[in-house]
């Protein structure tokens, strides 16, 4: 395939096509990120599994996608981003319909990893095939599209799966993907012209991608282990993770074609958009687990539970490319610095609901919690692809999304033992309560960081 001699016009009948398809497909793997933890009871009781179990359910999948994102953007900037996002798309619809016919909790951890690894493949080619494909004066309205509808399917995910738990079965959140995942390869493959970088050559940075997987499965693991054990095979894993660590910087300085160009973290912007995500990813990983499983402990259905979430996305949906516009004129300081301090005040709020989980103590936390999200995912979007060079669009991709599913990842795994909680302690109205109540202190901290993080990182001279 050859690159396209022309720009696309985000008017044109093509390019709404191809901006559709690369949201729906984006969308689907975001969304499956968030789905599970509202089935996580009903898979528990169905599947007979421990508080550990549940979490490898949801960190299965976020532990592949971001130890393998970064392959996936460098893989696309080598082979076709076009061709790598398909076959992502493909991967991922057959492990969505494996995962839907798991019988024990081993099977679908193992599955979820499957399905996370056709999402490292898709997720970040959209970026960069927007990036590389709309005209100049299209791609920040594109990506404010883009990350605001992708948030949404964030957003939508409990309630979706709240729906489905209640009226049919878990199972059905990962069938319901085979169909989504059609759509999708109908609407880009006509659509979205192939790009690559032409810089990109030589071999494959294979010791980086082995490096990052084992450095974030020790991580994990000893993260989620430290809550029932404390014993040497949890400190063993924290040596190998920094081993793995260490070892990552030093084959990626080294490497003649690094998965990881580091000289991009010499931009401020890029390092501090990057450090932020870290903080408020992980802290909405926190939030989105923990509010879920303690409205459930509450008495609260599923349905119910996936409605709470309703302002983040009615904000997403109608708040994300009015942030994009504040962004281009500002720059992404005051948005980014603003919108995790205004998430953070939301998160304190729902600490009432430990007490008595009713709509009065629910809503005005999601709503506040709501409008700061909206009004930093897209100028973070934004202000990361900025910051690098148009021919790195696809590993600046890899790299946000890597430390964004990293940020969840290490959250949901490090959270329960932080709290307290353990076993079948998610069953347990009065012990659920308690850990409710740490966890949303904990991800608020986070926030807080991340704000102040983005105001001294970002500078006064981010680029608009």
């Amino acid at each position: 395939m050859t690159e396209a001699p022309a720009f696309l016009d985000l008017r044109s009948a093509r390019g709404r096509r191809m901006l559709t398809g690369l949201t729906l497909g984006s969308g689907v793997a975001i969304l499956d990120g968030s789905v599970v933890n509202v089935a996580l009871r009903a898979i528990g009781r169905d599947l007979d599994a421990s508080l550990a179990q549940l979490q490898w359910v949801v960190n299965g999948y976020l532990l592949a996608l971001a130890s393998l994102v970064l392959v996936g953007g460098a893989l696309g900037d080598r082979r076709g981003r076009l061709r790598v996002y398909l076959v992502g798309i493909v991967a991922f619809a057959v492990a969505s319909a494996l995962c839907a016919l798991a019988q024990t909790p081993g099977q679908l951890v193992g599955l979820r990893v499957l399905q996370g690894v056709g999402a490292a493949l898709l997720t970040p080619g959209a970026l960069a095939l927007i990036q590389a494909s709309f005209r100049p004066e299209d791609r920040a309205p594109a990506i404010g599209t883009w990350a605001g509808m992708s948030g949404i399917a964030a957003a939508l995910g409990p309630l979706v799966g709240g729906w489905l738990v209640d009226h049919a079965s878990w199972r059905w959140i990962f069938a319901i993907n085979v169909p989504l995942c059609v759509g999708v390869l109908l609407l880009t493959r006509s659509s979205t012209p192939e790009s690559r970088d032409p810089s990109a050559t030589g071999t494959f940075d294979v010791a980086g991608a082995v490096l990052t997987v084992l450095s974030l499965g020790a991580a994990t693991y000893a993260l989620t282990a430290a809550g029932e054990s404390t014993g040497p095979v949890v400190v063993a894993s924290w040596v190998v993770a920094g081993a793995c660590a260490v070892g990552f910087v030093v084959v990626e300085r080294r490497s003649a074609h690094p998965m990881v160009p580091l000289g991009m973290f010499r931009s401020r912007v890029f390092s501090a958009a990057n450090a932020m995500t870290v903080l408020v990813y992980g802290a909405l990983g926190g939030v989105t687990l923990f509010v879920v499983l303690q409205l459930q402990a509450a008495g609260w259905g599923a349905l119910e539970a996936g409605l709470s979430s309703l302002p983040v996305t009615v904000a997403l949906m109608l708040l994300s490319s009015a942030a994009a516009r504040l962004a281009a004129r500002t720059g992404p300081r005051f948005p980014m610095s603003l919108g995790p301090l205004v998430c953070a005040g939301g998160t304190l709020l729902l600490l009432p609901v430990a007490d008595e989980a009713t709509w009065l103590r629910v809503l005005p936390g999601m709503v506040v919690f709501a409008l700061g999200l909206a009004l930093l995912v897209s100028p973070l979007t934004a202000a990361v692809l900025a910051a690098a060079p148009d021919r790195l669009a696809g590993v600046a991709s890899g790299v946000n999304n890597a430390v964004a599913r990293a940020g969840s990842l290490l959250a949901v795994a490090a959270l329960p033992a932080l709290v307290g909680l353990a076993g079948d302690d998610y069953l347990d109205p009065a012990s659920m309560a308690s850990g409710f109540r740490g966890a949303m202190t904990w991800c608020a901290v986070l926030l807080a960081l991340g704000g102040l993080v983005s105001w001294f990182g970002l500078g006064r001279r981010a680029p608009r």
